[in-house]
């Protein structure tokens, strides 16, 4: 088990995997504590000569030492050497915060397996058993990867993360190629390689943010809390709910205190939010969105309610998308959403299933059926489409 404390060695290794055709990565970082992940330990495999499970496989430790990323940022931007990833979101970007870097080439064996027909946001445990025929202890897989010395447990844990992955990778890899879906993954991964990704705005915080009130006033209040609290989060480097929770963030934008008295009766609100930086600025938020004039407030995306959905056709779709799933053998989730359905089906025309190879697999005959040109037919345990005379 070989572990990199130092720069020289790191760089070392990357050498010999820029000369190898893939070389697999994971990361353990801690978030619970800091807005920005810390990473903790970078873990990465290449192949031997013989086959993917003869190779070479380091733990790098950027906690144990000083040490220098720089050589295995190189190493993502050397685009002869393939970089694998499973569910690679937040890996990305650790790399994309901290390096400023992203990966190219990418493989995401997580939307390869999704594209292989293994179902819906497919686990890593699951493609080892199904595809490298081995099992996981998962035991280790909720420590602190900051404390030092890391245990033995740990250290195997990591590691498998990134050997079982090469075998995972030839035989996905493999399979698409046979089925030519290649371009399908790649239009995939452009959204993982796209650094606007991994960037985000304050003044657009509100709208993760659930709520059932969909006055202007009301959500001009949301946006500018949650603006605060984003800008806030991101300058001290503290998670969101170490400054306010979602809820306390909601109960204030029914209430609107005007004083430190008024905030101090906030239910939801921790009680360090109750005075100092954050106090003043929830205050100073909710006066600015107080301010904001009736023409200029922020109006709610229309959810299903709002849309004018067709149930029937609603329900037809979701026919057509099981069929089209099954006989391609995708994950549906990735063709389509159920959002999607109801959009189309209330006639909204600006949906990821009418672009690209989603188009051609579902969208243009769901369009169809959308315009009434063909109907469905169901046979046994089969789906048929069939086109609809003309008048």
């Amino acid at each position: 088990m070989q572990t990199v404390t130092t720069t020289d060695a790191l760089a070392a290794f990357c050498a010999r995997a820029a000369q190898a055709p893939y070389v697999t990565i994971d990361t353990e970082f801690l978030r619970e504590r800091s807005y920005y992940a810390k990473l903790c330990l970078l873990q990465m495999a290449i192949p031997g000569p013989d086959g993917p499970e003869g190779g070479e496989a380091v733990l790098v430790d950027p906690i144990a030492g000083e040490m220098d990323l720089g050589p295995f940022y190189a190493l993502l931007r050397d685009e002869s050497t393939v970089k694998v990833l499973h569910a690679a979101r937040q890996d990305l970007e650790i790399f994309y915060i901290e390096g400023r870097t992203l990966p190219r080439p990418l493989f995401d064996t997580q939307i390869a397996a999704m594209v292989c027909g293994f179902g819906e946001q497919v686990g890593y445990e699951t493609l080892v058993r199904k595809v490298a025929r081995a099992s996981l202890d998962k035991t280790s897989r909720f420590t602190d990867w900051s404390r030092r010395p890391l245990s033995e447990a740990q250290m195997t844990y990591a590691l498998a993360d990134v050997t079982h992955l090469r075998v995972i990778y030839e035989d996905l890899a493999a399979r698409i190629t046979d089925t030519g879906r290649m371009d399908w993954v790649e239009e995939e991964l452009g959204v993982l390689t796209d650094p606007a990704t991994y960037v985000v705005h304050p003044e657009d915080a509100w709208r993760r943010i659930r709520t059932r009130t969909t006055s202007p006033r009301f959500l001009a209040v949301v946006q500018a809390l949650a603006r605060f609290r984003e800008e806030y989060a991101q300058g001290r480097n503290v998670p969101r709910s170490r400054v306010m929770k979602d809820d306390a963030l909601l109960e204030l934008a029914s209430t609107r205190p005007t004083t430190l008295e008024e905030l101090g009766r906030a239910r939801l609100l921790l009680r360090e939010a109750r005075r100092g930086d954050i106090a003043e600025g929830i205050l100073a938020a909710v006066r600015a969105a107080m301010a904001v004039p009736a023409d200029a407030l922020p109006r709610p995306e229309p959810d299903r309610a709002q849309l004018n959905v067709n149930p029937a056709l609603a329900d037809l779709l979701r026919v057509l998308l099981k069929a089209k799933a099954e006989e391609a053998g995708v994950a549906q989730k990735l063709i389509a959403s159920a959002d999607e359905l109801d959009a189309l089906a209330a006639g909204r025309r600006d949906v990821a299933s009418l672009k690209g190879w989603r188009n051609a697999l579902f969208g243009a005959d769901a369009l169809r059926l959308c315009n009434g040109e063909i109907a469905l037919s169901a046979k046994g345990g089969s789906v048929r489409i069939l086109p609809v005379p003309e008048d």
